[in-house]
């Protein structure tokens, strides 16, 4: 950071882009721009396994919210389009290790409980909301990053998608304690 004396002779720091993060070729930039990459493409894959778990889905009410994520879903892929595009970079997605395994874990809990149970629509809730947790910290830290940057504007359609995140975690959490892990525990 530079500094420049003041008039009363002490120093005062001067924000300069380079330390702003807002050069595009910065390590720190390209970081940035990696970590879109990795959640747009877990954003895609989660996009092509809700059906899935919609349909898995025993009860009603979680099929509608896995309906409803889905939705949501494809708003997310188009805000990080945004996002991209003001920060002048394609749209692009690198494979997300994460999300493959929390997809991955998702159909073992399909494969692994039986057709109709409550037992089945607890362990959906359950990877749901790691797919949850994942996503919140993942934009939690976009978040922070776009903001230490600069990119006020990048910040906040990052922060639209933090809050929707966070209430979808909290919509699985009401389905779960209503009534299914009651249910489920009766089976």
């Amino acid at each position: 950071m530079e500094t420049k004396k003041t008039t009363s002779g002490k120093t005062a720091s001067k924000k300069t882009a380079e330390n702003t993060g807002k050069m595009g070729n910065s390590e720190f930039h390209e970081f940035f721009v990696d970590e879109l990459k990795d959640i747009y493409w877990a954003e895609k894959h989660l996009s092509k396994a809700l059906p899935k778990m919609q349909k898995a889905a025993t009860s009603h009410e979680l099929a509608d919210a896995f309906e409803k994520h889905a939705e949501e879903t494809k708003t997310h892929i188009t805000t990080l389009e945004q996002v991209f595009e003001l920060l002048g970079e394609k749209a692009q997605g690198k494979k997300c290790d994460a999300m493959e395994g929390l997809v991955e874990e998702a159909n073992a809990i399909i494969a692994d409980t039986e057709t109709g149970t409550l037992t089945r629509d607890a362990g959906l809730i359950m990877a749901a909301q790691k797919v949850e947790h994942y996503e919140i910290a993942t934009y939690g830290t976009l978040r922070t990053l776009a903001g230490t940057m600069g990119h006020s504007d990048v910040m906040e359609l990052l922060q639209r998608t933090l809050d929707n995140e966070k209430a979808t975690d909290v919509a699985l959490t009401e389905v779960a304690e209503n009534f299914v892990n009651e249910q489920a525990a009766a089976e």
